[in-house]
This record gives structure tokens, C-alpha cells and sequence, in this order.
């Protein structure tokens, strides 16, 4: 009777929204893990202390989606907002 009470339709959206949110953490946890340049799980990396390596940092922190909306608005639907918003479409 107990499972009866929580997979029921109304509860899928909750389950969907919390598991898209463990989907994202442990996307960001493998990849800080994986590719992060001052994350060091090896001994030996741990033992080098503090890197200056820049161009590394700099290819971490610039990935393909930053460089994707760097020159773009901060909308979600453009045409309709400036539809909406714009005078000189009138």
C-alpha cells in the first residue's frame, strides 16, 4: 500500500524535477572532478602545490556554452519580447 501512495501520476513531475536536479549535480561533480584544473585527486598532482598555469584555467572556465551566449541577450523568447516591447514594430 505504501508504494500505491507515492507513484501515483501526480508525483511524477516532483520525481522528474528532482531527478533533473541529481542529473545536473553529478554532472558538475564529474566534471570538476574530471577537468577542473585545480582539483587534484592524485598524490602526485596534490604534492606540485599551486600551478600558474593560466591557459589551462582560462580553457576551463571558457567552454562552449559561455562562448555560445556571451554576445547574445538574456532573453528566452526574443522575437516575442521585442514583438511585445518594441514601438517601432507597431
Amino acid at each position: 500500500m505504501a508504494g500505491n501512495r507515492w507513484f501515483r501520476p501526480e508525483v511524477y513531475p516532483l520525481f522528474a524535477a528532482v531527478g533533473v536536479a541529481i542529473g545536473i549535480c553529478g554532472f558538475q561533480l564529474v566534471r570538476n572532478v574530471c577537468i577542473n584544473p585545480e582539483v587534484r585527486v592524485s598524490k602526485e598532482n596534490r604534492a606540485a602545490g599551486v600551478l600558474e598555469n593560466q591557459a589551462e584555467g582560462e580553457k576551463y572556465a571558457e567552454h562552449f556554452l559561455r562562448k555560445f551566449v556571451r554576445g547574445k541577450r538574456p532573453e528566452i523568447m526574443p522575437t516575442l519580447n521585442s514583438f511585445f516591447a518594441d514601438p517601432e514594430r507597431s
